[in-house]
C-alpha cells in the first residue's frame, strides 16, 4: 500500500515526491527516513539506466539522439562507479561536511550512504536493472499496441524497435527536463518522433494522449485510490506529512 500509495506523486519532478515513501515507511515500521531515502535515488538510477539501454536498442533503426543517450548514459554510469566506491565516496562526504549546514547533517548522509552501497552492488543493482528493463519495456509495448492500432487502419507499420526508442527517449527527455512528470517534454518528443517517422498528425496526437493517460494517469488515480485506503487503514492523513 506504501509503494502504491506514492504513485500519487509521479507527476512531481524527477518522481522526487516519492520520498513519500521513506515517511510512511517510519511511520509504519520506524525505518530512519536517511536509511530508506536511498532506495528512490537507486530507483532513479536504474530507471534512466534501464530507459538508455532501451534508447540504444532502438537506436539501430531510429538514427536519433545519439548524444543524449551517451551523455544520461555514461552521467549515471559514473555516478554508479563513485556510489560503488567507498573510497571516493567517504572523501566526498567528508569534505562536504565541512560545510557547516552539511556537517550537522553528517550522520544521516553517512546513514544514506551506507543503504545506497547495499542497493548499487553489483547484484543488487543487476538484478534491479533487469527488472526496471522488463517494466520499462512493457510500457514501449503497449506504445507499440497503441500506434498499431491505429496506423494498422491507415496502411502504415511501425515496428517494435520504433516504438520502444520513441517511447523510452521521449521519456528520457521528460525526466531531464525535470518537470512534473515531464508534462510538455516527453508529450511534444512522442509527437514530434512519431511525425518524423511520416505517421499522420491526427495519429500521433492521439497515440500521444492515450499513452499518456494509461501509464502517468492511471498510476496516478491509482495512487489516489490507494492513498485512500491507506488513510482509512492507518488513520493517518497524507497531508501530515
Amino acid at each position: 500500500m506504501i509503494f502504491i500509495s506514492s504513485f500519487v506523486m509521479s507527476v512531481t519532478p524527477g518522481k522526487l515526491g516519492e520520498v513519500l515513501k521513506s515517511f510512511l515507511l517510519k511511520e509504519e515500521t520506524g525505518t530512519p527516513i536517511s536509511v530508506s531515502a536511498p532506495i528512490i535515488l537507486a530507483e532513479r538510477i536504474t530507471d534512466f539506466l534501464s530507459i538508455v539501454l532501451l534508447c540504444i536498442a532502438g537506436t539501430v533503426v531510429f538514427n536519433y539522439g545519439k548524444s543524449i543517450i551517451i551523455i544520461t548514459g555514461a552521467a549515471f554510469f559514473a555516478l554508479v562507479l563513485i556510489l560503488s566506491s567507498k573510497t571516493i565516496s567517504l572523501k566526498i562526504i567528508s569534505f562536504l561536511s565541512s560545510i557547516k549546514f552539511i556537517g550537522r547533517h553528517s550522520e544521516k548522509i553517512y546513514a544514506s550512504y551506507n543503504s545506497i552501497y547495499e542497493l548499487i552492488k553489483p547484484k543488487s543493482l543487476f538484478c534491479g536493472l533487469i527488472l526496471s528493463c522488463i517494466a520499462w519495456f512493457f510500457e514501449c509495448v503497449g506504445f507499440f499496441i497503441v500506434i498499431n492500432v491505429f496506423t494498422g487502419i491507415s496502411g502504415l507499420d511501425t515496428g517494435i524497435l520504433s516504438a520502444t526508442f520513441i517511447y523510452a527517449f521521449s521519456t528520457l527527455v521528460g525526466a531531464l527536463a525535470m518537470l512534473p512528470g515531464g508534462l510538455g517534454a516527453t508529450e511534444a518528443t512522442l509527437t514530434g518522433l512519431l511525425l518524423i517517422i511520416k505517421i499522420p498528425r491526427n495519429i500521433s496526437v492521439a497515440s500521444t494522449m492515450i499513452i499518456r493517460v494509461a501509464t502517468l494517469w492511471f498510476a496516478v488515480i491509482l495512487g489516489l485510490i490507494t492513498v485512500q485506503f491507506y488513510q482509512r487503514k492507518t488513520h493517518h492523513k497524507i497531508t501530515d506529512f
